[in-house]
């Protein structure tokens, strides 16, 4: 399911960035500002753009962005813009550090880990389904029960395979 895969990711991130001697690390937690990604989603047209403070329990991101697409096609637009956004930051670097990023066969949700922000481009019925700013409240502390949810909303958002055969 798409939590414990960003959960792995999350982890195989750390693991790699802190085996490099702290450097790389700084870089990851600074892929992108906030300011840098409202302005991108803002060209790039993103629906209902929210910035969530993590609660102080979150201690991988210090903020979560929500930011809604009209289509699959949009939403994967939103996530393609920030990961270009970062390789032009980039340029000329020895080593280029990229975002873990779940999701982006579907077009339905795409989650964009750049260390200190973590962007969900969702289309409007995961929006709609999904309560992100719940989620991520200082008041909410059922985070198993949550992830679990998380879980269950991607299956429910993910398009179905149509199984008839054509004659």
């Amino acid at each position: 399911n798409l939590a414990s895969s960003f959960a792995l990711n999350r982890n195989l991130s750390s693991s790699i960035s802190e085996g490099s001697g702290g450097g790389a690390e700084k870089a990851t937690e600074e892929l992108l500002s906030l300011p840098e990604v409202e302005k991108i989603l803002n060209d790039v047209g993103a629906d209902g753009v929210k910035v969530i403070q993590a609660p102080k329990r979150c201690e991988f991101t210090d903020y979560i962005v929500v930011a809604t697409g009209r289509s699959p096609w949009h939403v994967r637009n939103i996530s393609q813009a920030l990961i270009y956004k970062i390789k032009q930051k980039q340029k000329g670097a020895k080593r280029m550090l990229l975002p873990t990023v779940v999701g982006q066969e579907g077009g339905k949700w795409i989650v964009i880990d750049s260390g200190k922000l973590i962007v969900h481009a969702v289309d409007e019925k995961a929006r709609a389904y999904y309560n992100f700013e719940g989620l991520w409240s200082e008041n909410n502390t059922n985070t198993d029960h949550h992830y679990q949810e998380l879980g269950k909303a991607f299956v429910k958002i993910r398009p179905t395979r149509n199984n008839t055969k054509r004659r």
